[in-house]
């Protein structure tokens, strides 16, 4: 879960301050409170809004995450050794290198990219399936393809991500439980399982609900796909109608309706 491991690490910095000025009060954040933490980075100079209204960077994409450490003192009031490298002296990196790509705005399944820095939130995939508490609009179904938790279309598109890296940390490696599962089988999955399965993901925060709901949806896909002719594909589409019925008696009416939508594709 990248929001307790960079927490984490923030606030072992913000208590390394406090070791060498008592003073100092501090709080960390990382996409866990309404902090406009893109606008202050590029304010910082730490990279530029791309496209997709991502902070990005020359030397990584868009591939990492931000926080933040909110101090009761200015910088400038820090012991020199303390400060490390400022705005002031930093190279600039915030100024826009997208140029005339536009790359991310023609790759997004459901254009929620409207205009070039412009995001229509109501239509990402990343809201749709993981903030959305409701049911997912049914003119959006359809585009989310086999997406159950969030979508890096734009991201992975984007010129500047063939700098990314991928990170040695063992808390973002690919559990084990998540190797070679199925649709379906996520599916089947009660709510004690989903939890289980996903301790200490980010995944968890979206509960068993919405894990169903967007399941459903791409099982939806599943079943409308065209590889009928194959075999491989003639028995994963008949495990995802076992699995949407085995869940149909349990569901409230939104996942219902849900269901019968995949059921009819």
């Amino acid at each position: 879960d990248y929001h307790k491991v960079l927490r984490s690490r923030l606030q072992a910095l913000g208590q390394a301050l406090q070791q060498q000025m008592p003073s100092l009060r501090f709080r960390a954040f990382c996409d866990s409170a309404p902090v406009m933490e893109v606008e202050l980075a590029q304010r910082a100079k730490l990279g530029w809004r791309g496209k997709n209204t991502l902070l990005l960077n020359r030397q990584s994409g868009s591939m990492f995450f931000l926080g933040s450490l909110f101090l009761n003192h200015s910088i400038d009031q820090l012991p020199v050794s303390l400060r490390g490298e400022s705005a002031e002296t930093r190279v600039d990196a915030s100024s826009d290198r997208c140029g005339t790509c536009r790359a991310c705005l023609d790759v997004c399944p459901t254009k929620a990219i409207v205009a070039p820095y412009r995001l229509d939130a109501r239509r990402c995939i990343s809201y749709l399936t993981i903030e959305n508490p409701g049911p997912i609009p049914e003119v959006f179904r359809e585009a989310i393809g086999n997406r159950i938790y969030g979508c890096d279309d734009c991201q992975l598109v984007c010129p500047w991500n063939k700098f990314a890296v991928a990170t040695p940390l063992e808390d973002f490696k690919t559990r084990q439980a998540f190797v070679n599962l199925s649709l379906s089988e996520a599916l089947r999955w009660t709510e004690p399982q989903f939890l289980q399965h996903t301790e200490g993901m980010a995944i968890r925060r979206i509960g068993h609900w919405r894990w169903q709901r967007n399941l459903v949806v791409a099982l939806g896909n599943l079943l409308a796909s065209k590889q009928a002719g194959e075999a491989q594909a003639l028995s994963a589409k008949q495990e995802a109608r076992q699995a949407l019925f085995s869940i149909r008696p349990q569901a409230d009416p939104i996942l219902a309706e849900h269901i019968e939508w995949a059921l009819q594709r």
